[in-house]
């Protein structure tokens, strides 16, 4: 029996098909009327937040969303663009000091694979209110996912609390792409993490947190003093604890529980999760431009548009795992115009994650491989 977990996006705002709109984790065509805008999110934890009727379905199609390209929904800050150069800097600065631990370059963020797994996504005959880029129409996409841990550390102890992540290569997606050097690639890049909330939530905070993490990355006391003299310790300090999630590893489970875990789940079922939006109504409750508020579900309900099936599998392909980490990028801003990402930690990622890959392909001797196709996948 398939397993049911949801993947849930946060803070989309779809394209729609009426004169109403919202604003999120990508964009939309000017013509269908809303955007996704940032961060796609995948929560670890189980959540009634699938579409639940016809009469609901019909209360959420009439709606208030907000357009993509409404005034407000966008508002780039004073001196960002030095931000995010700078946290370029920093991100390359980790992948050259773990290096000299590994003799190997990882990416600067998620370096640790806990699993890679392939599928379909199946996209439902959603209501027109849902009816958004791809998700516009019932149709299957071949997918190449990876499980991972959200530190730069590839060697991390994965029974230390971190945030977790997911991310999704979904292939055969045709249309006007973003201006990328794979402009002419046929893939969608989503990714996901396992907090509802970022502590990186803008470009801003994303400088300040890693030049903290850099300078007592190896004195917690000394970190958390810093980070309790914050206005956003809460935030910060959540990814430390349970407080957003779940995690049951125990002292004796050793250092790669979760990659064991992975493997015995997907080598004995099949896997079923649910793609999901939320939808923006409230810039100042669901702000675009900061990622470390989250969505209240209760007021944004979820919205199911796609699941994800991923048959039984070993999770742990050693060969897809290496192309994977040394030749392959996956990057929000590789896919349709009318997914665009949105808000501050998107305009982040345009920089910063052609720079962490370049650095990799230089140290580590190995060109970067844009695969047109799942057939190109080891």
């Amino acid at each position: 029996m398939a397993q049911c977990i949801e993947i849930v996006i946060m803070g989309i705002s779809v394209d729609y098909m009426r004169p109403a709109s919202a604003a999120l984790l990508f964009s939309t065509p000017k013509d269908s009327l809303t955007r996704v805008e940032h961060q796609i999110r995948l929560l670890g934890i189980i959540m009634d937040i699938s579409n639940r009727g016809v009469d609901d379905e019909a209360m959420l199609a009439d709606r208030n969303y907000i357009r993509w390209d409404a005034e407000g929904v966008e508002k780039i800050p004073e001196g960002e663009e030095e931000d995010i150069k700078a946290v370029a800097e920093m991100i390359n600065a980790i992948q050259k000091a773990q290096w000299n631990s590994h003799r190997h370059c990882y990416s600067g963020t998620h370096a640790r694979t806990q699993g890679l797994v392939k599928g379909k996504l199946v996209v439902h005959d959603n209501p027109a209110h849902l009816k958004q880029s791809f998700f516009d129409h019932p149709a299957e996409y071949p997918v190449v996912c990876r499980y991972s841990s959200e530190p730069g550390d590839p060697g991390l102890d994965d029974r230390i609390p971190q945030p977790r992540g997911f991310a999704m290569k979904v292939f055969n997606v045709h249309g006007e792409m973003l201006s990328s050097p794979a402009s002419d690639i046929p893939t969608q890049d989503i990714e996901f993490n396992s907090t509802p909330a970022l502590d990186l939530a803008d470009a801003k905070t994303t400088r300040e947190i890693i030049d903290l993490r850099i300078k007592y990355g190896n004195n917690q006391p000394e970190l958390y003093k810093q980070l309790e003299a914050r206005k956003d310790t809460e935030l910060q300090k959540y990814r430390d604890t349970k407080k957003l999630y779940e995690e049951t590893v125990k002292p004796a489970d050793g250092s790669d529980i979760l990659s064991r875990w992975l493997q015995n789940f997907h080598r004995e079922h099949d896997a079923e999760y649910l793609l999901q939006f939320q939808l923006c109504e409230n810039l100042e409750d669901q702000p675009v431009e900061y990622a470390g508020k989250v969505w209240d579900p209760e007021k944004y309900p979820w919205q199911t548009v796609a699941t994800l099936v991923v048959p039984k599998q070993d999770s742990f392909d050693w060969e897809l795992k290496n192309f994977w980490e040394d030749q392959i990028r996956v990057d929000p801003w590789h896919g349709l115009k009318t997914l665009q990402p949105m808000g501050g930690p998107n305009r982040l990622r345009k920089v910063v994650y052609p720079a962490s890959s370049a650095l990799r392909r230089k140290m580590n001797a190995r060109p970067e491989v844009n695969v047109k196709s799942l057939d190109e996948v080891p």
